[in-house]
């Protein structure tokens, strides 16, 4: 499979996501246990946004977006395009990972400053599991073109299923996997700071705090499976794709503190990711008919989620709104 990944690339991509994580861990040590404002998380998200396009601006330079080269300005220009369709997609479809996380954190209670060591552990798992995940699926499109069919039809599915679920009240009372997890662990009925595990009445216990840290590694894999054959409809290289995932993930963490006191303005939002999947979906199916575009792709995702959010703010929601979750349906208030 052809890539514009030079071992160079690769090598200053590491280092720059290396660099990246040791500033935000460091940050987050030295602040301790907090609350997050608003302010700080607009911050931090306006600096991964910002890191994002540095690094898209260094690959579109190192590729000869600034030289004489049509061919290279050409090559620079389609892949920084790549990138950025790539980035925005992964960006919005981690806005239902945020609905997601702010249903667990309501459901157990999760002080909100012991919620930002959990959603960091969360991210180095999602980052970890996406990086297998893309290289797997990488290999699979090498050796057999079908599979993009399959992805394709996936997505599709998963696109409908979202527009149907979304609106719909989460249940985790009747979840498999917490329940699968109250099978395998006795559960301590209070947090104890930061731990994992306590001691109550001499006996050792799990805290809700690596409860929920569980559960967040599986809707890592359940939202992971949806989100990484949508970047491989927009690009087969697996530089783009890892790339663009990476740093959509990367700024996730700001990016929760920043809309968890907003999901209730954007209801709506939910049906607009849904219909980027089927487009995506949709784009991949024809793939071998048609090639739609990126910039067309680029901007029918951009116009679409604009079109939602604003449409949340105009239109009151018919009652408590969530995204598409992977945990049935059930309303949440007698846990909240």
């Amino acid at each position: 499979m052809q890539s514009i990944g030079s071992p160079l690339m690769w090598s200053l991509f590491a280092a720059f996501v290396l660099v990246a994580l040791l500033v935000d861990f460091f940050a987050m040590s030295k602040q301790g246990a907090h609350r997050v404002s608003t302010r700080e998380a607009a911050i931090w998200s306006l600096v991964w946004v910002g890191v994002s396009f540095v690094f898209m601006g260094w690959m579109w330079w190192h590729l000869g977006g600034t030289g004489t080269d049509e061919g290279a300005r050409s090559l620079a220009n389609a892949k920084s395009l790549e990138f950025l369709t790539g980035y925005l997609i992964e960006k919005a479809l981690a806005v239902d990972n945020i609905f997601v996380f702010l249903m667990l954190f309501t459901y157990f209670a999760v002080p909100a400053e012991f919620q930002k060591r959990v959603l960091m552990i969360g991210i180095l798992g999602a980052l970890v599991l996406r990086a297998a995940m893309i290289l797997v699926g990488a290999w699979l499109i090498a050796q057999f073109h079908w599979i993009l069919y399959v992805f394709g039809a996936f997505l599709l599915f998963t696109g409908i299923k979202m527009w149907w679920a979304a609106g719909q009240e989460p249940d985790l009372d009747n979840n498999p996997a917490l329940k699968w997890i109250r099978g395998r662990f006795k559960i301590a009925p209070n947090y104890d700071g930061e731990k994992f595990f306590t001691l109550v009445g001499g006996v050792k216990m799990a805290t809700p705090l690596l409860v929920v840290i569980l559960l967040i590694g599986i809707v890592d894999i359940v939202f992971a499976v949806d989100s990484i054959p949508a970047i491989f409809a927009i690009t087969t290289d697996p530089f783009i794709v890892l790339t663009s995932n990476v740093f959509a993930i990367l700024g996730l963490r700001a990016m929760y503190f920043l809309l968890a006191n907003m999901h209730e303005r954007f209801h709506l939002l939910s049906y607009g990711l849904a219909i980027v999947l089927v487009f995506i979906g949709a784009k991949m199916l024809l793939i071998d008919v048609y090639k739609i575009p990126v910039a067309f792709s680029l901007g029918f995702t951009a116009v679409t989620l604009a079109v939602t959010m604003i449409l949340s703010l105009k239109i009151p929601p018919k009652g408590t709104s969530g995204g598409a979750y992977p945990f049935g349906s059930k309303k949440q208030e007698e846990r909240a």
